[in-house]
C-alpha cells in the first residue's frame, strides 16, 4: 500500500481496540473507530480529535453499512480492516449455557467480523491491495473452562483468518489474526475482580496466579496489539497472510 492508509477499528474506543487506534494514527493513517458505547465514543473524541467516530453495533447489518459508507466517505475508502469486536460471554458450565447467550457471543464475536469484511473486500479486490486483522485470543492455546462459548466463537475467528487468506490472497488482500494475552485494561481488571470476589481471594492474588502461566510473567499492553497490528499492515509484512501471532509472553495454561 502506498500513501496514507485508511483504517476502521470496531470496538475502538477503548482497550484494545483503542490502543490499536493510536498505534496506528501514530503511523500517520486516518482511522475510523465504530462501538457501541457512546459515551466511550464520546470521551476518544475530546481526547483525540483526528478520530473519526461512529457509533454502531456490527451484529447489525444496517450499522455496519453505515460505519463502511462514513469511512468511505470521509476518508476516501478503506485499506485496512481491524476486527476487534468481541464481548466476554457467559461464564458457565455449558450445560448451564443458554442458547441466547451462545447465540450473542457468535452474533458479536464471528458474525460482526464476517459482516465487516464482506462490506470491505470487493473495494480491497479491485485496488488488489488491502489488509484484515482479527483479534483473537490467547485462550485458544490453553483452552479456559466455562467459557466455551467465548472460546468457541474465538476459534471460528481463526478459522474465519485462514480460510479468507486463502481465499483474498491472489486478489492482493492479506488476513491476518493477533491472539492477545494477559491485558492490562479496565476489561481485564473487571475480569480479576469478579475471579477473586468468585473464589474469596484478592485481586492480586489472582493476578499472580495467572502470570505464573505466563513465561514472560507480563501483562501486555493495548499499544503492544497496536504495534503489532500496524506491523501486520505495513510494507514490511507485505507477504505474511494467514497467520496467528501471539502476542502474549507466551500463555502456557490457563484456569
Amino acid at each position: 500500500m502506498s500513501g496514507q492508509q485508511r483504517v476502521i477499528i470496531t470496538a475502538g474506543a477503548a482497550g484494545i481496540g483503542r490502543g490499536i487506534a493510536d498505534s496506528f494514527l501514530d503511523a500517520g493513517a486516518a482511522v475510523c473507530i465504530c462501538d457501541i458505547d457512546e459515551s466511550a465514543l464520546q470521551r476518544a473524541s475530546r481526547e483525540e480529535p483526528r478520530l473519526l467516530c461512529v457509533t454502531a453495533d456490527v451484529s447489525a447489518l444496517e450499522d455496519v453499512q453505515r460505519v463502511v459508507q462514513e469511512a468511505n466517505e470521509r476518508l476516501g475508502g478503506v485499506d485496512v480492516l481491524i476486527n476487534n469486536a468481541g464481548i466476554a460471554g457467559p461464564t458457565a458450565a455449558l450445560e448451564d449455557i443458554s442458547l441466547e447467550e451462545w447465540t450473542r457471543t457468535f452474533s458479536i464475536n464471528v458474525n460482526g467480523a464476517f459482516l465487516m469484511a464482506r462490506a470491505l473486500v470487493q473495494q480491497m479486490m479491485s485496488r488488489a491491495s488491502g489488509c484484515i486483522v482479527n483479534i483473537s485470543t490467547a485462550s485458544t492455546v490453553t483452552g479456559l473452562p466455562r467459557r466455551t462459548a467465548y472460546i468457541a466463537s474465538k476459534f471460528a475467528i481463526e478459522g474465519l483468518t485462514r480460510n479468507l487468506a486463502r481465499e483474498l490472497g491472489p486478489f492482493g488482500v492479506r488476513v491476518n489474526a493477533i491472539r492477545p494475552g494477559f491485558m492490562n485494561t479496565a476489561r481485564m481488571q473487571g475480569i480479576m475482580r469478579s475471579y477473586a470476589a468468585e473464589r474469596r481471594t484478592s485481586v492480586e492474588e489472582v493476578e499472580r496466579e495467572a502470570l505464573g502461566y505466563i513465561s514472560m510473567r507480563a501483562k501486555i499492553e493495548p499499544r503492544e496489539i497496536g504495534d503489532m497490528a500496524v506491523y501486520l499492515c505495513s510494507h514490511a509484512a507485505r507477504h505474511i497472510t494467514g497467520q496467528i501471532i501471539g502476542v502474549d509472553g507466551n500463555a502456557e495454561w490457563e484456569g
